[in-house]
Parts: structure tokens; C-alpha cells; sequence
């Protein structure tokens, strides 16, 4: 699946904005990033496995709340960031 990366998180990528990854959820897809860009899922899940404020995934362009929606692989994945200033 292509996953697209914004600016924020492109430390943990080495300035990529799209990568390939897979998994049959959304959760199952992070780890597997987590394993090729240690410290990226922590980012935007907390640590009690929901989808940290500032964070939005979308999955073919739709909006998710949950990670736990299946996957079938042939979907694109955009993570979202919000911004914040003052």
C-alpha cells in the first residue's frame, strides 16, 4: 500500500513523503512502519492505542477513527498532521 507521510513525521523516514507498506488493519500496518521507521507509530497512537489528537488517517480518501479497519492492500493511505501555533 502507499502511505503518505507528511512533513512532521519525514525525520522518521529519511525525508520520504510516500512509502510502501502493508497489513491487514491500519493498526497491523503501523507496527509494520514501526519497524522500518522505529519511533513513527508512537507519534501518532497513544499509549492506550488510540489515534493521538493532531493525527488523522484517511484511507482512500476517507476519514478513519479507529485503526482496528481492515485492510485488503490495495488501498492508499494519507496520515494527516495538524498544525498549531500561536
Amino acid at each position: 500500500m502507499l502511505v503518505h507521510i507528511p512533513s512532521p513525521l519525514r525525520s522518521y523516514t529519511g525525508n520520504k513523503s510516500e512509502i510502501q507498506s502493508d497489513g491487514s488493519s491500519v493498526d497491523d500496518l503501523l507496527i509494520n512502519l514501526d519497524k522500518s521507521y522505529p519511533g513513527i507509530r508512537f507519534r501518532m497512537i497513544d499509549e492506550q492505542g488510540g489515534i493521538r489528537e493532531h493525527i488523522k488517517f484517511y484511507v482512500n480518501r476517507e476519514q478513519i477513527k479507529s485503526i482496528n479497519i481492515a485492510l485488503n492492500g490495495n488501498e492508499e493511505i494519507h496520515i494527516i498532521c495538524a498544525l498549531s501555533g500561536g
